[in-house]
């Protein structure tokens, strides 16, 4: 597979999924939440790298992609924890516990939460949430970010 196949395959990919979430939330009415939307930035760096990376040689711009999947991945699978309870998520965007606030506290907690909740699992196939799935692929795509890199260094 040439370098180039191999970064139109990894920034192809993380297109592919910003398209899927814009539609989710566009067609299918899924608002996202803050962590869903921490990982699109990642995956549009990827894109513009990947561009770049189709006219400008050397090693640099894949490890870049790498990095930003590799990002992405990350914040996927922080996300994933966050879904399933395995840790905490931002205060802003979980539901957190209530225990030992007072009325007030609670009120305010109610009121100043955003519509969507980090800790809820909108969507999900197979088992896996849409933050478990950016956490798949994106590991997919740091694979084929370094095989680009290690093309480059041919």
């Amino acid at each position: 597979m040439t370098r180039r196949s191999l970064i139109l395959m990894a920034a192809g990919g993380s297109l592919a999924l910003l398209l899927g979430a814009w539609a989710f939330q566009h067609i299918g009415g899924l608002a996202p939440c803050k962590l869903c939307i921490w990982q699109r930035w990642p995956h549009g760096a990827a894109v513009l790298i990947g561009g770049a990376g189709l006219f400008v040689g050397g090693a640099v711009l894949p490890l870049l992609g790498a990095l930003a999947a590799a990002a992405t991945a990350g914040v996927g699978v922080y996300h994933t924890g966050v879904e399933r309870e395995w840790w905490e998520g931002p205060t802003s965007c979980s539901s957190g516990s209530i225990e030992g606030l007072t009325p007030e506290q609670l009120m305010d907690q109610i009121m100043g939460a955003p519509l969507v909740q980090c800790d809820q699992v909108a969507w999900e196939m197979l088992g896996l949430s849409m933050a478990s799935w950016n956490a798949v692929l994106s590991v997919a795509f740091v694979t084929l970010w370094l095989a680009a890199a290690v093309k480059s260094r041919a």
